[in-house]
């Protein structure tokens, strides 16, 4: 009878959830459910067909469930806050390009009816989830007019340009958020992450793989915080791919880490920027020569912090290649020194050098008679110095232990024997002394 009872409580819950998962689907108030008008996973172009529901839907939720919605032309979102809308795919919604596509990205926010304001309702548009597919002809999501445009929780795939920020409506300013995406371009060597033309944007916690070049910023006023490109495409376009390009100043990297491109920041405009806790590594046996930050302008004007260079030993590594001229600093530089090549110029603007130590714990050893010791210990494979402590701040100048003396046998006094120098005595020990006399007569001793 209880089985019974689980089971009737069972079905009731589902008739009770049931309609409600209807109802996000398909009914809730400001949603526009695509698939009421466009059929998914047919193979067919249905760029006009969407294109269509935008248009005719102002100020409401354009909904993608999963599916592959193939388009062969950009799909543009209004930037005036009266007939713009907000773009909102489910995890396995694929809006991918068809092998004719023209026009650039597949999304292009705000790319019709461009407008400046963050004050009306409809100004703070998003896209958000789901799967942009470039098919590795187009690109992936551009920001092409309005004010704080959101891109969240979006994978972009297969694209020439994952993310193209254009110059912004207000004086260049496009203001925009984007956060939680990764990109994978076409492993071409125009491929790129990226490429930031507007003002003032934020962009955090992004993962880049397949490009030749990371992310390009043109404009100033943009702050980056946790970006990671990884060079990973053919190792025939490894000379001159690079992590970051900075055409300009005054922007803020934050923890963004280069990972195996030849340089891993380079800076082309006035370079007046800050790079804070920043890092790069290069681990691939293949690849070749690793610069850590490359100028290409008459003067180096960052302020860099906190940098960590992890460069191969096999390779011809330099910290800094540009002018030695500038207002620029490296302060606490972490870095190798030892596998450096002879291009010392990032000197002239080093305030303070830590060597990153690669430390092994060697135990205490005592000495003997036979063998010299040393005191427990830690020694660097990098520098080869040795430290006291496994931080690697107390050196050790000195860490063997000098050999135990050989025991020393007491002297004999002779003039208690003046055969065997010792004292005889006991019940028996006249006797003893006598014999040895006798000995010693004979000029004997022992």
């Amino acid at each position: 009878m209880s089985k019974l009872k689980a089971i009737l409580a069972a079905l009731l819950i589902l008739l009770m959830v049931a309609p409600h998962t209807a109802v996000l689907a398909a009914e809730v108030p400001g949603v526009v459910c695509v698939t009421d008008f466009v059929a998914a996973n047919t193979g067919a172009d249905v760029a006009d067909a969407l294109q269509a529901v935008i248009d005719a839907n102002p100020n409401r939720t354009i909904w993608f469930p999963d599916g592959v919605y193939r388009v062969s032309h950009p799909l543009r979102t209004p930037a005036d806050p009266k007939k713009s809308v907000d773009l909102q795919l489910t995890n396995y919604a694929v809006i991918q390009a068809t092998s004719n596509f023209k026009g650039g990205a597949v999304i292009a926010l705000g790319g019709k009816d461009p407008y400046n304001t963050t004050k009306e309702i409809g100004s703070n548009y998003t896209l958000t989830g789901g799967v942009i597919d470039g098919s590795k002809i187009a690109n992936g999501v551009s920001i092409d007019s309005g004010r704080e445009t959101k891109v969240q929780n979006t994978s972009i795939k297969n694209t020439v340009v994952g993310l193209h920020i254009k110059s912004g409506a207000n004086s260049g300013s496009s203001d925009a958020d984007i956060r939680d995406i990764n990109i994978i371009g076409n492993s071409a060597s125009n491929s790129v992450g990226i490429k930031i033309e507007g003002h003032d944007n934020t962009i955090t916690n992004v993962r880049i793989g397949g490009v030749r070049t990371g992310v390009i910023v043109h404009a100033s006023g943009n702050s980056l915080t946790n970006i990671h490109p990884l060079f990973q495409i053919g190792w025939d376009k490894y000379k001159g791919s690079c992590g970051f390009v900075e055409e300009s100043s005054g922007n803020l990297f934050t923890y963004c880490y280069s990972d195996q491109f030849q340089t891993a920041f380079k800076i082309v405009g006035t370079g007046r920027s800050t790079y804070d806790n920043c890092n790069a590594y290069w681990w691939s046996g293949k690849g070749g020569n690793c610069t850590g930050f490359k100028v290409e302008n008459s003067n180096f004007n960052a302020t860099v912090t906190n940098l960590r260079l992890g460069f191969r030993d096999d390779t011809d590594n330099t910290v800094y290649d540009g002018p030695t001229t500038g207002s620029g600093a490296f302060i606490r530089l972490l870095v190798d020194e030892d596998v450096l090549n002879a291009n010392s110029t990032y000197h002239a603007f080093v305030m303070e050098t830590v060597v990153v130590h690669q430390l092994t714990f060697v135990p205490e050893k005592k000495a003997t008679t036979q063998e010299t010791g040393n005191v427990a210990y830690y020694h660097c494979t990098t520098c080869g110095k040795n430290f006291s402590d496994e931080n690697g701040t107390k050196e050790l100048s000195v860490v063997t232990t000098e050999k135990l003396p050989q025991p020393v046998e007491p002297q004999k006094n002779y003039n208690d024997c003046r055969y065997c120098g010792e004292k005889h005595d006991g019940a028996f020990g006249w006797l003893v002394q006598a014999l040895h006399s006798i000995l010693a007569l004979f000029g004997l001793r022992k």
